[in-house]
């Protein structure tokens, strides 16, 4: 049945992906009709998450937001599907790394690195960092369902020397590579809600309390990896440009928990400066309700 699904449904995400930018980008607001004003997807979920965080926000301004988030949620559905096709030249062009010497200090310094980003901007077309660097490139991803598409997402990764791991395989992964003395860069999206009574940290994120990883912070420190914190911000449609703020160059040198609490808070800002860029769907405030002590 994963065969069947993985046969009917790529010949059509082929074919968008071969589409000029102008005409996928028609698509990309086509759809955006499709999902906001037909489907609804998870409409009442965005809502109530911009609500929560922005309470003094009015409903016209919560209304825009939510309407911006949606669009900006389509384009990164048509740029993940662009990945297929893309070539290397317009994905250079399109995402650009104006402080790269940031991530070339520490390869310098003989430091693999953990990179820490959220679930804002985009981070479809990040992995073309890999033709700025040395490293070799990991990121820690979540296990497709249909084996054939997982395949399918590997393969595009790894066109640029950037691979996909699962969380199990992470630490065995990286330490081999400690091993065996190679420089590693390694991406994290540290913002997802881990299950309360697994959480070891909790922090008032947006101003709510809630539970976080602290995985990638306390890996750093068994590796002794630079942390890094990777910010995307889209310049135009299809465009973008990504930040890099050094957290910690020597991770054990802060108290456990500190670069996680400096990675939380530079989500924040960056979701406050412009909000429609996060992504909102998340349901990353589902433990509010709850506290470390009902856990212990």
């Amino acid at each position: 049945m994963q065969l069947l699904a993985y046969i009917l449904i790529y010949p059509f995400l082929w074919l968008i992906s071969i589409l000029p930018f102008r005409l996928l980008y028609a698509f990309s607001d086509g759809l955006y009709f499709l999902i906001y004003y037909i489907i609804g997807y998870r409409k009442k979920t965005v809502k109530e998450n911009l609500h929560l965080v922005f309470p003094d926000k009015a409903e016209a301004e919560i209304n825009d937001i939510r309407k911006k988030f949606y669009h900006h949620f389509c384009d990164m559905i048509v740029e993940a599907i662009k990945s297929l096709t893309i070539s290397e030249k317009q994905m250079m062009k399109r995402m650009t790394f104006p402080n790269i010497e940031e991530i070339h200090k520490h390869e310098n310094n003989n430091k693999s690195i953990v990179l820490m980003c959220a679930h804002y901007g985009s981070w479809e077309w990040i992995f073309i960092l890999q033709n700025h660097v040395s490293s070799k490139g990991y990121a820690v991803y979540k296990k497709l369902a249909n084996k054939h598409f997982d395949k399918l997402v590997k393969r595009i990764r790894a066109k640029y020397n950037s691979y996909l791991i699962t969380t199990k395989e992470t630490a065995a992964t990286l330490q081999k590579a400690k091993s065996n003395n190679e420089l590693t860069i390694n991406g994290f999206v540290s913002d997802q809600s881990p299950k309360p009574h697994k959480a070891h940290h909790w922090l008032d994120f947006m101003g709510i309390n809630v539970p976080v990883y602290t995985g990638a912070e306390m890996l750093a420190k068994q590796l002794d990896m630079a942390v890094v914190y990777f910010a995307v911000k889209r310049v135009k449609r299809g465009y973008y440009q990504t930040t890099f703020t050094t957290l910690a160059e020597e991770p054990n040198s802060f108290k456990d928990y500190e670069i996680t609490d400096a990675f939380f808070k530079l989500v924040e800002n960056q979701i406050h400066e412009a909000p429609q860029y996060y992504l909102w769907t998340h349901k990353r405030w589902k433990h509010r309700d709850k506290s470390p002590e009902d856990y212990k």
